[in-house]
């Protein structure tokens, strides 16, 4: 059956079930259209014409205070988040099993609570008996935080509508259960349905979300990936199990910058802050080694020295190995294309190893001079220059380019006591870090000045 159309008056708003050149209403003339349907298609899978009440608008430039931050008390944490946490935001928190992620929030929890906060822990892979023994264990255990263990997300979100805290963790995303999606837990359409519930329902209610979510062996959050597009912050909480540095990265921040990095180290008592992590993930840089490279890199906005390793030994097998732990295994390879075809060095039947100390993941391309470097020391059995520190990108001509923030890299290094820096050449020299730069146009030429070949 056709629908009935309706008309309506563009001056006053009135609405009539057929055209009229005068409005009644208002009196106006030739202001009555035809009201469009909002979409087509059939009532149950399209909106129709039925409308809605609209929107509240506000301008663009209109002078609103931003909404203040709260800040934990955990430097490294608020770092990461931009600055504190921002009320009514949805945060995603990723990370391998048994790395850390339960205790890292519970630590936050209580330390919001610390800061004035109503906290909600919500726990649906725990009992609260559990969650509260793991307090304990870290000293928390007078915290002001309430904590609660059930999956089922209506009774989730009418506690918080009672409640109404300013802060609620859900661990985890994936043991959440939505009675009006027909599937089981930790489905696909369960997890989607479940994120846009808490994320609405945070925006709706001024309620800061903060959401755990397993990954998979790719190191990716599982799940539908729109629920990082749902959420307005995605940090990953990385490190190596036989270290006990971890990294709490941010790598999507609607209200900071994304890339920053938190660093921690695992202790009996939980996590604990690292306040200066360049001197952690260096080793013995007094005495130098061959094959090892101190690269100075930026991991958002903070500077942070690591130490690349490299072994180069002659391989007993047909085809060469080439493994990287900490950094790009396709990146390793073309720097080795690079050597051979720009700098005439080759490395066929040789096995090639790479480490960066201390369990940090480089993503930077500036890395690609100290890698380079490192396993050249290595391929020739010669140390690099002492206190030195290398950074740049090297292009697939054999020229270097150069690394942002270079002002930032070498005061980094200045005040670890590095006196040398080696990149490329159009690196400007920086004064008041009172470091010697050693720079360079290309590989070949640095090759050459170092190590007496290409």
């Amino acid at each position: 059956m056709a629908k009935t159309p309706s008309f309506h008056c563009t001056a006053c708003g009135a609405s009539y079930t057929k055209w009229s050149g005068r409005c009644d209403a208002c009196g106006a003339w030739n202001t009555i259209v035809e009201d469009a349907g909002l979409s087509t298609g059939p009532a149950s899978k399209s909106l129709g014409n039925k409308r809605g009440r609209g929107m509240a608008l506000t301008d663009l430039a209109a002078e609103e205070a931003p909404p203040p931050r709260t800040r934990s008390g955990m430097g490294e944490l608020d770092r990461v988040l931009g600055g504190g946490l921002v009320p009514a935001s949805a945060v995603l928190v990723g990370g391998d099993p048994g790395i850390g992620k339960s205790t890292l929030l519970l630590q936050a929890a209580a330390a919001f609570a610390g800061s004035g906060l109503k906290v909600i822990y919500v726990s649906g892979e725990e009992a609260s008996a559990q969650v509260r023994m793991r307090a304990q264990r870290l000293g928390l255990g007078k915290a002001d935080v309430q904590l609660a263990a059930e999956t089922n997300l209506r009774e989730i979100l009418t506690t918080l509508e009672a409640e109404k805290p300013a802060l609620a963790i859900i661990d985890s995303i994936q043991t959440m259960w939505a009675d009006n999606v027909d599937s089981a837990p930790g489905s696909v359409s369960q997890v989607r349905a479940a994120a846009h519930e808490l994320t609405t329902f945070a925006k709706r209610h001024g309620i800061s979300v903060v959401l755990v979510g397993h990954v998979t062996k790719e190191g990716q959050i599982a799940g539908p990936r729109v629920v990082e597009h749902m959420v307005d912050t995605v940090l990953y909480f990385e490190g190596e199990r036989g270290h006990q540095f971890r990294i709490l990265r941010a790598v999507k921040n609607r209200f900071g910058p994304a890339d920053e990095i938190g660093v921690f180290e695992m202790t009996g008592g939980g996590l604990a802050e690292v306040a200066n992590p360049s001197a952690l993930f260096l080793g013995d840089h007094e005495r130098p080694s061959a094959g090892s490279a101190v690269f100075a890199g930026i991991e958002g906005s903070r500077p942070v020295l690591c130490e690349i390793q490299a072994l180069v030994a002659p391989t007993p097998h047909a085809q060469p190995r080439r493994s990287a732990v900490g950094w790009d295994t396709g990146r390793l390879a073309m720097i080795l294309a690079v050597l051979e075809a720009r700098c005439a060095i080759p490395f066929a039947g040789l096995d090639v190893y790479l480490n960066i100390a201390g369990g940090l993941r480089v993503r930077e391309p500036a890395a690609d001079l100290a890698v380079a470097l490192a396993l050249l020391s290595a391929r020739e059995d010669v140390a690099l220059p002492p206190q030195s520190v290398v950074f740049g990108e090297i292009s697939l001509s054999g020229a270097l380019r150069p690394a942002g923030q270079t002002e930032n890299r070498l005061k980094e290094a200045a005040k670890l006591g590095f006196s040398t820096a080696i990149a490329p050449v159009s690196t400007k020299r920086m004064a008041k870090s009172g470091m010697a730069l050693k720079s360079y146009p290309d590989l070949a030429g640095l090759v050459g000045d170092m190590f007496g070949a290409g």
